[in-house]
């Protein structure tokens, strides 16, 4: 099957899901931060494995379920778990979601992530607003150019919209919510990063380090949807004790105990647009 026609006939299952309305923001939540799905009113949850040409989320933190709903009166959808490249999964199936919500006519799309801080003055549980990335996975528009959506070579000058982040940043300050604001950088994983690599992605103008969030934003870019950006910082990565270890279940506890600040920045940002 082609793949446009896979992403049409996903678009068409959850628009009959949803009645036909159109969700003014679309949301992808990453480990540990599905919570701000739960606070979604009126919600319909749709599993990802009743929705065609859909992958699994496998990665702990990851819910797996699109919910839409209303946050502030607008209608959304939010991606409780998102696909990563090291699940296996090619680009075309990492980024399938974002397409669908282009298809399903959404005018902003926000991502989140946890992330390791490599910016010496990040602590545990901040907040960054991603202003920039750095991709070090496999570009997702490699391959035949998909038109419809966007051109051949499209503008990465400002991923993250600048009125976005300024809108996030009066509203965190008026929520007393203190945020950083750097560059993120995504690699491919699993596995965490060596002391020797962090030190790198540092040295080249990286704050935070990850594994995902950049296909979807380069993907909703193509398509001139406008982005904005939030890693919950899950670890320090910059000052290693010998008893420094990088631990999956610690990165989702840190990200639960962030995420209703993030959450609260998510909705007071959805109902100012």
């Amino acid at each position: 099957m082609e793949y446009v026609e896979k992403i049409n006939s996903a678009t068409e299952f959850i628009k009959k899901r949803i009645s036909g309305k159109i969700p003014f923001v679309g949301i992808v939540l990453g480990s540990g931060l599905g919570d701000l799905a739960e606070k979604i009113d009126n919600k319909i949850v749709i599993p990802y494995s009743t929705i065609p040409h859909f992958s699994q989320s496998t990665a702990i933190g990851h819910k797996g379920n699109l919910i839409a709903g209303e946050i502030g009166g607008k209608f959304v959808v939010a991606m409780q778990g998102r696909f990563h490249y090291y699940e296996g999964y090619g680009m075309d199936q990492v980024t399938l979601p974002i397409r669908v919500m282009k298809q399903l006519g959404v005018s902003y799309i926000f991502v989140s992530n946890a992330a390791g801080g490599v910016n010496p003055s990040f602590r545990v549980g901040d907040l960054m607003i991603i202003r920039d990335h750095i991709n070090l996975m496999p570009n997702p528009l490699i391959g035949k150019n998909l038109d419809d959506f966007g051109p051949r070579f499209p503008d990465m000058t400002r991923p993250y919209d600048l009125g976005l982040i300024k809108k996030a940043e009066g509203i965190a300050l008026k929520l007393q919510i203190s945020l950083q604001k750097g560059v993120y950088l995504a690699g491919t994983g699993p596995t965490y990063e060596t002391p020797a690599e962090y030190g790198f992605f540092s040295k080249i103008g990286a704050d935070a380090v990850g594994m995902s969030t950049v296909p979807e934003v380069i993907v909703a870019r193509h398509s001139n949807i406008p982005v904005f950006g939030v890693s919950v910082i899950t670890n320090e990565a910059f000052s290693f004790a010998e008893d420094f270890v990088n631990d999956g279940n610690d990165v989702i506890d840190a990200a639960n105990k962030a995420a209703e600040k993030m959450s609260q920045l998510f909705i007071n940002l959805v109902t100012n647009l």
